[in-house]
């Protein structure tokens, strides 16, 4: 009699098994129930030796999160960890920078730390076949899918929202208030992810909205540096653009934006509103509390678990599951009198 025995016997997979026998939380009463009974009456003894066997073999999940200075990634990564730990796994964390290869850390940490399975955060949207070659466990992208690569959809998994629906709802809310001269601050339109999928949002909500884009409201700050945010932004007002409006394409950026506007006589909202993306703890203790599209951070991490964790105990097939943002009002836009 061995624990796949009591598995197939309960109808259950091996993992459920070993959780109820290692007395893990997540597993539902009525199962644990049924595991006990199954173990009285089919008279099973666990081995300890083996269970120790067992239990010596790997049961990491990878998290390889792109830009350690993201915290929305950070925020992110908490839940990441409880959900991981709460289905019998352990995580393992690897942190690089914005300019690494996810996907070759990744591979490396597959074999350093033999891996279940991958969980990228932040990573690129043009991933190719050859290159993912280099993993041999299933993976879930976390905030992004991959828009510009060519992998098949039934190659990977991926949660996300819809990073340029999500810009042009922001950039509507604000002509919806009166603003026609609307600039945007972004790292980089070209770079094949989130700042060019919300750009391409920006962009398209101005057409549709009747208005013209003027390249002259557009700061590109090359990274996510708040300093460039803010270098950005003084060098927009001294250039003597005339907007109403500001999108920031993350919470963070708009926090330097505000901080470089109030530096420069400009008050928030009454010379020019802001808007952003991601719904940061944080935004909500800005002056004044920041207007932004919240992600739902908390349905991305778990979801993205479960996700792997199917793949992994194969009783799920990859799968794409997109989600949408929750605008949080705050006090950052303000309505433009008719003239």
């Amino acid at each position: 009699m061995t624990i796949k025995d009591i598995a197939a016997y309960c109808d259950v997979s091996v993992s459920t098994v070993s959780r109820v026998l290692n007395d893990h939380p997540d597993v539902s009463p009525a199962v644990r129930d049924l595991v006990h009974e199954a173990i009285r009456k089919l008279h099973y003894v666990p081995n300890n030796s083996a269970r120790s066997l067992v239990s010596s073999r790997s049961t990491a999940i990878g998290v390889v999160s792109r830009g350690v200075d993201n915290p929305f990634l950070s925020s992110l990564i908490r839940v990441l960890s409880r959900e991981i730990h709460d289905r019998g796994y352990t995580m393992v964390l690897h942190q690089i920078a914005t300019q690494a290869d996810e996907v070759q850390a990744a591979a490396m940490l597959e074999r350093e730390k033999k891996l279940l399975g991958v969980i990228f955060l932040g990573g690129r949207f043009n991933y190719t076949e050859d290159e993912l070659r280099q993993l041999t466990v299933p993976f879930v992208c976390c905030t992004y899918t991959n828009t510009f690569g060519d992998l098949r959809e039934d190659a990977y998994s991926s949660v996300s929202i819809r990073d340029e629906d999500e810009a042009e709802k922001a950039v509507r809310y604000l002509v919806d208030h009166g603003h026609r001269r609307i600039a945007v601050v972004l790292d980089d339109p070209t770079d094949s992810s989130i700042g060019q999928l919300r750009f391409q949002g920006y962009r398209r909500a101005l057409t549709r909205c009747g208005l013209d884009y003027d390249p002259a409201l557009t700061v590109l700050t090359g990274n996510y540096a708040l300093s460039a945010v803010y270098d950005g932004i003084c060098a927009l007002l001294d250039s003597g653009a005339d907007f109403t409006a500001l999108l920031a394409i993350s919470d963070a950026l708009a926090i330097a934006a505000i901080k470089a506007l109030t530096d420069r006589g400009r008050r928030v909202p009454e010379d020019c509103s802001v808007i952003a993306i991601d719904g940061l703890e944080m935004s909500l203790y800005t002056v004044p509390t920041l207007t932004t599209l919240c992600q739902p951070a908390e349905e991305l991490a778990r979801e993205s678990v479960e996700m792997l964790v199917s793949l992994i105990e194969g009783t799920g097939s990859h799968r794409h599951k997109l989600m949408e943002t929750v605008l949080r009002p705050g006090a950052s836009v303000a309505r433009l009198r008719e003239a």
